[in-house]
């Protein structure tokens, strides 16, 4: 049974624009999840599995961007919700990781040549970073704003898909995995709570909306990217489906994935969100749920079982 806000926290009383933001450090048993999580539909499991590799270094690089604009943040509720960000973000990361270590390695799935380069380049940032600023401030200063930018247009799109993820009960009728289930409604919940955080660093630190239009442009193609051409980078390697690969039988299990509920489509995703994303006006706190996070995290068996209770 779904365990409901309680009435002392009622919806009209959570703040959207600042929610409270704190680590959950939950844990995740794979030992019995098979590789094609999702039953029967090996390219809707991959679509989503390309998420789990660039997701740990794609953390970790989020985490550096906001790191770096600390020292230019005088709010103090701003600072407060990126210490709970931070620590979100570093569980995210690691859950991730046991996805690629214990499920797709352990079935002979070969990331390191994305997930290498990625790694190389958050370990090479900060010195550049450090050079650059002591080089050129205000050079410094532009690339921060810009990669706070390009965070804040993928974090619209995690907490959009978060949202997806815990109102589509197609998911359950297809008989997913339920540990990897949870892992990703816990994740969508948490993105949808701190959705408004980096958003907010790059206003604070003087970001512009040609910086933000510019930065989207660039986020979506990587988005492209990692979704497609990780998904079949996935599946040349899956030993149930490289030999029976064809680019027609892709896009028709693709296609059947959406219709079932299992994905969202990918190109209505990304463009769907564009009038949203890139109205001047925008704020995250505009799209998605507050309320309908705290519920899942209420009932999510990862959150309980690492002590999570609001109240």
């Amino acid at each position: 049974m779904t365990r409901p806000l309680t009435p002392d926290v009622p919806a009209f009383e959570i703040d959207e624009r600042h929610p409270p933001i704190k680590p959950r450090r939950v844990s995740f048993d794979w030992t019995k999840t098979p590789l094609h999580w999702i039953p029967g539909d090996p390219v809707g499991t991959h679509i989503i599995n390309s998420f789990h590799i660039v997701l740990p270094e794609g953390e970790k690089w989020f985490i550096q961007c906001v790191k770096d604009a600390r020292p230019l943040i005088k709010d103090a509720k701003l600072l407060e919700e990126i210490r709970g960000f931070i620590g979100q973000e570093m569980v995210h990361a690691r859950s991730h990781e046991g996805v690629l270590d214990q499920i797709l390695a352990a079935n002979g799935i070969d990331v390191t040549k994305i997930t290498g380069p990625a790694g190389k380049g958050n370990a090479e940032r900060p010195a550049q970073m450090a050079a650059l600023k002591e080089k050129n401030p205000r050079a410094w200063r532009r690339r921060l704003r810009f990669e706070l930018a390009a965070v804040a247009s993928i974090e619209h799109y995690t907490a959009v898909l978060g949202q997806w993820l815990m109102d589509n009960d197609k998911l359950d009728k297809a008989g997913i995995d339920p540990t990897m289930l949870d892992l990703l409604r816990w994740h969508g919940a948490e993105e949808v709570e701190h959705r408004s955080v980096v958003f907010d660093t790059f206003k604070a630190v003087g970001g512009r909306y040609p910086t933000r239009v510019f930065a989207w442009v660039v986020s979506l193609f990587f988005l492209y990217w990692a979704l497609i051409g990780g998904s079949l980078y996935l599946l040349k390697q899956d030993p149930a489906v490289k030999d029976r690969l064809s680019l027609p039988r892709v896009l028709l299990a693709y296609r059947r994935s959406v219709r079932n509920g299992h994905i969202p489509g990918i190109f209505k995703l990304l463009l769907g969100e564009a009038p949203v994303y890139l109205k001047p006006s925008h704020h995250p706190s505009q799209v998605c749920s507050t309320p309908r996070a705290l519920e899942y995290l209420l009932n999510s068996p990862a959150a309980q079982a690492a002590g999570y209770d609001p109240y």
